[in-house]
């Protein structure tokens, strides 16, 4: 692809996301979404195969359905309310299907099958766009309608995606579908803790997406695909095979790493809330998506590639690809736990 051509596409993904995020007129709404999920195919078949094009079309099949019933739930409530404008949905019909049609935008359960199909066959940079920049648009509605959702449904629904995220992911090779399981199961932390404080939810996706891009980048420096070219990683860069290991356990959510942040303050609001049961489900189901990361750590930093010369490292051409900002990336993604007290004063 031309650079300017993705340049051009890039804006316009670009555009249409803030067009949602900064509109609260519900035509300009869909039309921002509509914009995104068209811009955002050719970035999915940007190294053309069979496997990307399935992919691509899946994504658009899944996202043109979510489209149309997000279309249908607006003019409901527009012939109900009289406007376009986002008001308190009145409608319980309105609610469900515009609810429905936003986690399927998310790929939260039980609209989840896309996402690490649509994940697994597009490249590792193109994944990490299609996981991290296009959860903002879908979000940033439910931000601003979720007064009028039924919280026990968002609650189900939130539980249902964090029990599949851990146990999509117990047995996979992929690494781009264990990152796919582990984005439906964090969406699932976020829309848990979106009734009760929706600051905690934002604040859960600014470090979700510090992990996942730091993540993907790191992945992306020696084109690591699946578990077993994860072993051999410490013979080719050994300060990357660290990098994945703070990284992996940060996105666990362990202490004194980054990621345990969210999920301690998500606990803690729940029990003010008086809703400790679900609490403690969250927590026991998270140890699932903790125990195939160990799983990871262990393939790349806890075992020794077998070799049959003396060499320890593996002769290997000049790495050529540009690394942008991974450095702070890496230092975000893992050391900020101290400022905690400034991020909570923001809520």
């Amino acid at each position: 692809m031309k650079p300017i051509i993705l340049m051009f596409i890039m804006l316009t993904i670009f555009m249409g996301t803030m067009l949602t995020m900064i509109s609260s007129h519900w035509l300009l709404m869909w039309v921002g979404l509509e914009i995104n999920m068209l811009a955002i195919i050719p970035i999915l078949m940007k190294k053309i195969s069979p496997r990307s094009t399935e992919a691509a079309t899946k994504y658009f099949l899944t996202q043109a359905t979510a489209s149309m019933l997000l279309m249908f739930s607006i003019v409901i409530n527009t012939a109900n309310s009289g406007q376009w404008g986002i008001t308190n949905m009145h409608n319980q019909l309105t609610s469900l299907v515009t609810m429905a049609a936003l986690m399927m935008k998310l790929g939260m359960t039980p609209f989840h099958f896309w996402v690490p199909e649509v994940t697994q066959g597009i490249s590792l940079m193109s994944g990490m766009l299609l996981l991290t920049w296009q959860k903002l648009a879908p979000i940033s509605i439910l931000l601003q309608i979720f007064p009028s959702m039924n919280p026990n449904i968002i609650l189900l629904i939130a539980i249902l995606s964090i029990l599949v995220g851990g146990w999509g992911g117990l047995n996979q090779t992929q690494l781009r579908k264990i990152l796919a399981y582990s984005s439906i199961a964090h969406m699932g932390w976020m829309m848990a803790i979106l009734m009760y404080c929706p600051s905690l939810t934002m604040l859960n996706l600014l470090i979700y997406l510090m992990l996942t891009i730091t993540l993907f980048s790191v992945l992306n420096i020696n084109t690591n695909t699946t578990t077993l070219t994860l072993s051999n990683t410490w013979n080719k860069t050994p300060m990357i095979t660290l990098t994945i290991l703070i990284s992996l356990l940060s996105l666990g959510g362990l202490p004194p790493l980054t990621g345990f942040l969210p999920k301690w303050t998500i606990i803690q609001e729940l029990t003010k809330n008086s809703n400790i049961m679900l609490a403690t489900i969250m927590a026991i189901m998270a140890l699932l998506n903790l125990y195939f990361y160990m799983r990871l750590i262990y393939s790349t930093s806890l075992t020794m590639f077998p070799t049959l010369n003396n060499m320890k490292m593996k002769w290997q051409f000049q790495q050529t690809k540009q690394i942008f900002l991974l450095s702070p990336l890496v230092i975000l993604a893992t050391l900020t736990l101290p400022l905690s007290p400034a991020l909570l004063t923001l809520n």
